[in-house]
């Protein structure tokens, strides 16, 4: 599997908690031995102008966060250039589900989900995408940017209660026609996270039936790293997730 990544996402580039030293190596750490891990590229402008107005652009470069964010939107797009072959995993930051198209809030500043779907649209590459966002979180900038869509189907599954939780996922993902499966991939709401919901087995449960749903409509399937804080947990987590990826039933 290819993991797309950069060195400089090691670094503090904000005080956040998507930004704190220590959470990056903790994925590294559990996936390196069986990853093709690739270095990212930055988004051109032009890229992320297909999610963001020009204002917004210049707001996250007043921040001094553009070369960062964009390093991270850029990963997003290989990864979904690649997924139609085998399945991908964009290891970026900062995150990016909750980055409109005008404005951002909750440690995102590009959406690279957005930016990376409407690169392949532009380029007559998907015909209909299915976004799972399965971060604790509403993907509020998803929506904002690509929940209007008519090529676009988003499922952000909510309930208190786990069986429930995942029912919703499976019965999305099986009767989905889409051509790409994207997921927004939080792990904030693992038991041992801020939700205290799903078990790390579930991140592999859910991946598998990504791959299936994927492989059924004879298209691709990827990943984008979205929350996830706890690093005791984080890295097995991510770990568990691509296994389901590659080892879908």
């Amino acid at each position: 599997m290819k993991i797309f990544f950069h060195p400089d996402f090691y670094e503090e580039y904000t005080r956040d908690p998507a930004a704190e030293p220590g959470r990056m190596e903790a994925i590294i750490e559990e996936i390196e031995e069986f990853s093709d891990i690739i270095a990212c590229t930055p988004a051109s402008e032009d890229d992320i102008l297909a999610a963001h107005n020009h204002m917004h652009i210049e707001e996250v470069r007043r921040l001094g966060l553009y070369e960062i964010a964009a390093l991270a939107a850029g990963g997003a797009i290989q990864a979904a250039e690649v997924c139609m072959d085998k399945p991908s995993f964009a290891l970026i930051r900062p995150p990016g589900h909750h980055a409109s198209q005008t404005s951002c809030w909750g440690f995102c500043y590009f959406n690279n989900m957005a930016i990376s779907l409407l690169y392949l649209r532009t380029r007559s590459l998907v015909d209909q995408a299915f976004i799972l966002d399965f971060d604790l979180h509403y993907g509020d900038g998803n929506i904002n940017i690509l929940g209007k869509e008519p090529w676009v189907e988003i499922l952000n599954p909510e309930s208190n209660n786990r069986e429930t939780y995942l029912e919703k996922v499976k019965n999305s993902l099986e009767t989905t026609q889409a051509d790409i499966i994207a997921v927004s991939a939080g792990f904030d709401n693992h038991v041992n996270e801020w939700g205290g919901l799903l078990y790390t087995a579930d991140y592999k449960t859910m991946a598998q039936w990504v791959r299936a749903a994927a492989e059924r409509n004879g298209g691709g399937c990827y990943g984008i790293l979205e929350g996830g804080y706890n690093h005791n947990v984080l890295g097995k987590n991510v770990r568990a997730f691509l296994e389901g990826l590659q080892t879908y039933p």
